[in-house]
Parts: structure tokens; C-alpha cells; sequence
């Protein structure tokens, strides 16, 4: 069953009956004006949270994503909708790109004062400029036209701007947060919530971290080495994958890094997913016009490198936040029963709807932007007929 709803999420929410999903996993707006987007004015209200809860069986949890600067809002206005907050799935990444103002160019340029040019860089890895209104990964602030392949490193100019040369204002984004709650149970106990509604549990074994991984930093040890490192052995019974952690991880270099050299602290006992590759983004929209959008991996899904990780293509699904779909099937897994349905008020472009379908699961999906919601109709119903 596939129920594609277009419209405001809180009035379309309205149509559907007390206690019909099993579990909702969406990615809301994160209230940070992105990309100057109206939609993205602020997280969504508690008024939407009720609503959304009203139609979840009891026990069912939901997985809702945020970006860092607003996580505590959109917690908030999920608990005070009624929601217990079970826990927070990070998923990490190498490919954020930070939009940090350079204070000693601004010092400068307030002063009026000319900085001279002492050297100069790429601005990227491949050739590709850098788009207007983004800053370079070290702060110095997008400086060169469109037609420049370098960017000029310049050096203060007034006594001002060198104390404060090297300073910035914002980090550079490497995480996003997925809440997970739960409705409250309608029973005393989980066992007994499991059995009336079928709802209540995380499916741990559909979502272990199995023995094949893509990224395994101890190429050099034994293929049994590897084979025990992502797995474990319990007694009476043949051995699984590891046991799926609240931590997500993308397999770039730069987060492969971050862990120690330790079989037992590789990140190959996490779940990796990488960003959404092109061929991800546009899958199911053959007949779509390519629009211009902003990207951050290549084809295959590997980080930008270089001093400008952002660059323009050409993209059927030109929504700007798209999620990967093996992502969202790994969360859908995680929390919503075998034949299930799943509820996204904030469909977008539909990667949630499609890797539900995938999953096996039934799907309801709302949507406001029209754009956006001929883009997911098409990415969904390329997995299964709409109803």
C-alpha cells in the first residue's frame, strides 16, 4: 500500500485514522533557513508531533532527523507532544562543508582596506569553481569569480584584522541527528504491547552489522581477524553480526580516521552509509527536465576533495537535502514490524517512501511543495503502484 498525500502535513495528518502506522521515519525541516528555503523557517510544532503520535499504534517509534544547531528544539517539541525519547542516532560524515565568516577580511573591509595577495590555491580538486556565498574549509570566505580556477590568500591589512586573523565563526558540519521516540504503550508490559499491536520493539537482528563491510581499516590482518572483528560468537548459536549501535558513519577517510587502530574499535562494527550518489538522487525520474543543484560527492559517492568541496551539476531530483535511500531502509528496518507501514509528514523528495517500498513496507507519505511532490510520486512509484 502506497498513500501519497499532497498538502500541509498537519491537515492531511487529519484524513488518516487513530492508531494506523506502525512507525514514522522522516526528515523534517531543521528550522536553519537552508539555502534561504521558506520551508525551512522553523522545526515542526508540537501541534504536529500530536498529530503524527494520534495516528502511531501504541508503542511505535519514530526517527526523526535534525542538524546540530536546532536538535534540543526539535526534541523538545517531540516530547512535549507526548513522545518518550528513547535515544539519538548520529550519523557521521566527512563531507560537511563549513560557512564561516573570515572576522579579519571582515575587520578589513569594514576599514576599507585593500589585503595583499601572498599566494594562491585551487579551488577544488577537480577542476570545478566554487559557488558564490560558500567559504573555503579554513574560513578565508569564497573570494574568486567563476571564471578563476585559484583562490588568493590574502594578509591583514590593519593592526585589527591581524588580532583577530584565524578566527572564524562556525565549525565545520559533520553530524546529523536522527531522535528516537516512542508512543507510549497502551499495555503494561512490552510483551504484552508486541502482541495486541504489534509494536513496541527495535528489530535488533534485521540490523546488525553483518560480516561483509565496506570499509575495514585492518587490511592487514588475517581474513579470520576481520571475520571475528565484525562478528560475535554466542553460546548455542552460529555467529551474527554486531549487535546495531546508536552511531551511523558515511566510510569517508576523514571518519575512518578518527578511529584507533583496534580490531575491537574499528568503525566496521558501525553501519556505514555514505551520501546520496546521483544515480540514488535521480532513480525513477527518466522524465524529468535536469535542473541545476548543489553537490558534495562525486558519482560514486566519494567526498569532493580540495579546497572547495561544493560545485554545481545538473540533476533531475534538485531537492537540496536529500537523504540516502540505504539509509532510510536501514532505519525503517530498524523500527517499523515485517509488513508494516511507515508514515513520513515530510516526504520531500521521497527517499524515505522509497526505501520503504524497497524494505517491503507500506508507505504514507505527505508533501507541501508541488515540485516536490511529483518528484517523490515519481521516485516512489518506481518501486511499487501508488493506491
Amino acid at each position: 500500500m502506497i498513500n501519497l498525500l499532497h498538502g500541509d502535513c498537519l491537515e492531511q495528518m487529519k484524513t488518516l485514522e487513530d492508531n494506523s502506522v506502525d512507525s514514522i521515519v522522516s526528515d523534517p525541516p531543521y528550522g536553519i533557513s537552508f539555502m534561504a528555503k521558506k520551508w525551512d523557517y522553523d522545526v515542526p510544532s508540537v501541534e504536529v508531533w500530536k498529530e503524527a503520535m494520534r495516528v502511531l499504534k501504541p508503542g511505535g517509534h519514530a526517527l526523526i532527523a535534525c542538524g546540530t544547531r536546532t536538535q534540543h528544539r526539535m526534541v523538545c517539541n517531540i516530547e512535549d507532544a507526548g513522545f518518550e525519547i528513547r535515544d539519538v542516532v548520529s550519523w557521521i560524515y566527512g563531507s560537511g562543508f563549513p560557512k564561516s565568516l573570515n572576522i579579519s577580511k571582515a575587520i578589513d573591509k569594514a576599514a576599507g582596506a585593500e589585503r595583499e595577495v601572498i599566494g594562491s590555491r585551487p579551488l577544488t580538486g577537480n577542476g570545478k569553481t566554487m559557488q558564490s556565498g560558500f567559504h573555503q574549509p579554513d574560513g578565508t570566505g569564497a573570494g574568486a569569480t567563476a571564471k578563476q580556477d585559484v583562490f588568493n590568500i590574502t594578509a591583514p591589512a590593519t593592526d585589527a584584522a591581524k588580532q583577530w586573523d584565524g578566527w572564524g565563526t562556525a565549525l565545520k558540519p559533520s553530524s546529523e541527528f536522527f531522535t528516537l521516540c516512542r508512543k507510549p504503550l497502551s499495555e503494561k508490559t512490552i510483551a504484552k504491547n508486541v502482541l495486541k499491536w504489534g509494536t513496541g520493539g527495535i528489530n535488533i537482528d534485521a540490523c546488525r552489522v553483518g560480516t561483509e563491510t565496506r570499509h575495514n581499516p585492518s587490511a592487514g590482518n588475517s581474513d579470520r581477524e576481520k571475520w571475528r572483528m565484525n562478528t560475535r560468537e554466542t553460546e548455542g548459536r552460529e555467529t551474527q553480526g554486531r549487535f546495531p549501535a546508536n552511531l551511523i558513519h558515511d566510510g569517508s577517510q576523514e571518519v575512518l580516521e578518527l578511529f584507533p587502530e583496534s580490531g575491537e574499535k574499528s568503525p566496521a562494527r558501525f553501519f556505514y552509509c555514505a551520501k546520496a550518489s546521483k544515480k540514488d538522487r535521480d532513480e525513477g525520474l527518466d522524465e524529468f527536465e535536469e535542473k541545476k543543484s548543489r553537490k558534495w560527492r562525486d558519482d560514486k559517492g566519494m567526498r569532493l576533495t580540495g579546497s572547495g568541496n561544493i560545485r554545481s551539476e545538473m540533476s533531475r531530483n534538485n531537492h537540496p537535502t536529500v537523504k540516502p535511500t540505504a539509509l532510510m531502509s536501514y532505519l525503517c528496518r530498524l523500527i517499523t514490524p515485517t509488513g508494516g507501514v511507515i508514515l513520513d509528514p515530510y516526504m520531500g523528495s521521497g527517499s524515505t517512501g522509497k526505501a520503504a517500498v524497497q524494505e517491503g513496507f507500506s508507505f504514507v507519505g505527505c508533501e507541501l511543495d508541488p515540485d516536490y511532490y511529483e518528484i517523490a510520486k515519481a521516485r516512489v512509484t518506481n518501486e511499487g503502484e501508488v493506491d
